[in-house]
């Protein structure tokens, strides 16, 4: 008998899922003005919009600020060509369309964690399992910003948990063609011995940049030689909401840390934790690997916004099939927001005393943790375990 597609079996519930995440962006849009000064209210849509403008217009793409929110486009110039679409429709229409696709990529990640986990959901499992992420900090500001982590995150996982695929690795490279962050997927790849989809990988991204130079030159130029290592550029590094090592660091010493103590710091354990991720995928567990490779990417970035834990839900899917108790604490951590305890913004981090700095650092504590968790588990598990490794997948 023909199995039913996976568009029949889940279209009926994604179309729901998104159709009611496109009514709530409207309403919330609705709101949104007034909300503008303190969190959420669109701003990063504002930005996006503002940046694609500029493209449309051919105008400078990084020496202006949205007239609505005073924010600059930040990201590589390739990012405000894909997002120019944005500029041409009503900002209404442009909320509710990204809060669709944000809520649908979300979906997305669940059923394609899920499914590299072993476990056969059903639509309403993953409709359910999508709301149920909504209640992590890093999701429902991701959407209240309307920032773009959602979409990234399914790109990157796709590659990574179903690696056979003809064009593995071209989703990575597009990826940090938007955001650089990603490249960091690169090295993942050749470290879990997947070297043509590296390859791949490096080639999309570099036709992003070419596009970049093509249709911004001026732009791009700016923001591959000037703008590139401005950390500051994208908010104050020392907000609670920063939860890198640099973010830490800025907040210990009460002024952003010098560029070698940065580096010496958050160098190793990046390195450390994304070869812990590539151990695990190889052993099998390619969900739980890549999260660790993500949480790697955050903890050396200079600037990671609460937001951009979004991979708290995948990492939450993958420690419920290993640890009931770990999945528990990692999941309160990201939705009982620590970060927001002690006061914050306006510099007043650098009033803080010593207990403020952990509940103030949760998720990159949590991070370090569950670090030392999995390299604990590692050495006590000789074999993975089989009902992670796909059917006909080589483990290695």
């Amino acid at each position: 008998m023909r199995q039913p597609s996976t568009l029949s079996r889940f279209g009926p519930v994604l179309a729901v899922i998104v159709a009611v995440a496109a009514a709530a962006g409207v309403a919330d849009w609705w709101d949104a003005p007034a909300r503008l000064s303190v969190h959420g209210g669109f701003v990063d849509l504002y930005a996006y919009r503002h940046g694609g403008r500029l493209v449309l217009d051919g105008l400078p793409l990084y020496g202006s600020r949205d007239p609505q929110t005073n924010l600059r486009f930040t990201y590589p110039p390739f990012a405000a060509v894909l997002l120019a679409p944005l500029a041409l429709v009503p900002s209404w229409l442009a909320a509710a369309l990204w809060t669709a696709v944000s809520v649908a990529a979300l979906a997305g990640v669940i059923l394609v964690a899920s499914r590299a986990l072993g476990r056969t959901v059903s639509g309403w499992q993953v409709a359910l399992l999508t709301v149920g992420a909504l209640a992590l900090e890093p999701v429902w500001q991701n959407l209240t910003f309307a920032q773009i982590n959602l979409v990234l995150m399914l790109a990157v996982l796709v590659d990574l948990a179903q690696p056979h695929r003809r064009w593995s690795g071209v989703l990575v490279g597009i990826a940090a063609g938007v955001k650089l962050t990603p490249l960091l997927f690169v090295v993942f790849l050749v470290l879990v011995g997947r070297r043509m989809a590296a390859g791949r990988a490096v080639l999309a991204f570099a036709a992003t940049v070419v596009i970049g130079l093509a249709v911004l030159p001026g732009s791009a130029k700016a923001y591959w030689t000037h703008n590139l290592i401005k950390a500051g550029r994208v908010g104050p590094p020392e907000n609670s909401h920063n939860q890198s090592v640099f973010g830490a660091l800025t907040r210990l010493l009460d002024a952003a840390p010098p560029r070698l103590l940065w580096l010496a710091v958050a160098g190793p354990i990046a390195v450390a934790v994304v070869v812990l991720g590539a151990l695990w995928w190889r052993r099998g567990d390619r969900v739980l690997g890549t999260g660790l490779a993500a949480l790697a990417m955050l903890l050396a970035s200079p600037v990671s916004w609460s937001h951009h834990w979004v991979w708290a839900a995948p990492i939450g899917l993958a420690l419920w099939e290993r640890s009931r108790w770990a999945c528990a604490v990692w999941i309160t951590v990201f939705v009982a927001r620590p970060l927001a305890w002690p006061p914050w913004g306006e510099k007043r981090e650098y009033q803080w005393g010593p207990l403020d700095h952990l509940p103030g650092n949760a998720y990159l504590l949590a991070a370090l943790t569950l670090a030392v968790w999995a390299a604990l588990q590692l050495t006590r598990r000789a074999e993975p375990r089989p009902e992670l490794v796909p059917a006909g997948s080589p483990r290695s």
